[in-house]
């Protein structure tokens, strides 16, 4: 029985990293999730920062057009 004990740490190896995974892949999966709302949040504030400055384009062309006795 010389093997018991090789067979015991096999195991517990396996056991252990198995857990692990586990762990480290619910660690990844709130990351993804962070890492989406972080992207989306982002996304949403550029679209209105674009938004802002084609508004204010706009309004400077607009302002230049105007004639000068109003």
């Amino acid at each position: 029985m010389p093997y018991l004990p090789t067979v015991v740490l096999l195991a517990a190896g396996l056991l252990v990293l198995i857990v692990l995974l586990v762990r480290t892949l619910r660690v990844l999966r709130g990351f993804r999730r962070t890492m989406s709302m972080v992207a989306t949040n982002t996304q949403d504030r550029t679209g209105l920062l674009r938004a802002r400055s084609a508004a204010l384009r706009v309004a400077v062309v607009q302002r230049r057009e105007a004639p000068e006795n109003q």
